[in-house]
């Protein structure tokens, strides 16, 4: 066994320098942030990454640090991605997180009418930095909540692929919209990811997609009978290949968090505790996501992941023995 840690549901992970820009945009501090996202040149991936939690940094608070790093540096892109990023966040909230039949008429309306206007700064800040791939990125979440129909979407798509073909955010966005939930289908959502995954370079996280979205099909309704199929495993086995080779990617918890939860109901407890050090003490991930209370849902699995690898290894001592 080894000690749990505090656990933030904000972050998948531990990455210093983006928590405490995080921390000091809170109150108010800005240039820890600026600094942080001008490191990440081109890699979109990471600045994806970045952008989402910057944009959750203050909460309901967010316009004030914001505003005083545009008025510091105007038409500065970076600003501008926040800002429109955080406005996307900021409808999600507004919006609350029941279901449709249980989201009263007024959320609804504040909801809409946020997106509309989060779509507009995407489309500014998609003007001030035109390679950029992540304000076309995060205008799926618009997509999903506004009702963009395939061909809407499709041209979305092709902005983003363009741009960057295996931009892991704007793939897991994307199979968001071809889910059952949302909409599409568990079929095209399969699809989506497959098409995906196949043939593309080691270390990109894209052989990790077919495993999400197996896992929106049965997250609520799968049994372990279904976790320890060959297909799953399957897919677990070839989302750990692609995870060798992509040390340093920001969404590597991402997967990491999914891969410890199925390596667990897999019974691979050994595996899944390795993975579950990497990321011990963050669970803004799925599958914690979907629980009703984060914490407590990834202390249970883990838990059952250490106490399992404690019992193989007695195991394999007696068999010694």
């Amino acid at each position: 066994m080894f000690p749990l840690r505090p656990q933030s549901r904000l972050l998948p992970g531990p990455d210093p320098a983006l928590w405490r820009a995080i921390v000091l945009a809170g109150v108010g501090i800005w240039r820890p942030a600026a600094r942080l996202l001008a490191q990440t040149g081109q890699d979109w991936d990471r600045r994806a990454f970045y952008v989402e939690k910057l944009a959750c940094a203050g909460g309901w608070l967010w316009p004030l640090w914001v505003r005083a790093w545009e008025r510091a540096r105007p038409g500065d892109p970076d600003a501008a991605l926040v800002r429109a990023r955080a406005q996307v966040s900021l409808a999600w909230r507004l919006r609350g997180g029941g279901y449709a039949n249980q989201t009263a008429s007024w959320r609804f309306r504040l909801f809409h009418r946020a997106l509309f206007k989060a779509r507009q700064n995407l489309f500014d800040a998609a003007l001030l930095n035109p390679d950029d791939p992540c304000p076309y990125s995060a205008e799926i979440w618009p997509a999903l909540g506004l009702g963009y129909n395939e061909d809407m979407m499709r041209e979305l798509w092709e902005e983003i692929v363009k741009r960057a073909p295996h931009h892991f955010e704007a793939h897991y966005n994307a199979l968001q919209y071809w889910s059952g939930k949302w909409r599409g289908s568990h079929e095209k959502a399969r699809v989506f990811a497959e098409q995906a995954a196949d043939g593309a370079p080691a270390g990109t996280l894209m052989a990790a997609l077919p495993l999400f979205a197996w896992y929106e099909t049965y997250e609520a309704r799968g049994s372990r009978r279904d976790f320890r199929s060959r297909e799953a495993r399957s897919m677990v086995d070839a989302a750990l290949a692609d995870m060798e080779a992509a040390a340093g990617h920001p969404a590597l918890p991402y997967v990491q968090h999914l891969v410890a939860y199925c390596l667990t109901k897999q019974g691979r407890h050994r595996e899944a505790l390795r993975h579950f050090r990497a990321v011990d003490g963050w669970v803004g991930s799925v599958p914690w996501r979907y629980r009703g209370c984060q914490r407590l849902a990834y202390r249970g699995v883990r838990t059952a992941a250490a106490r399992g690898a404690v019992i193989e290894a007695v195991r394999r001592w007696l068999r010694r023995g």
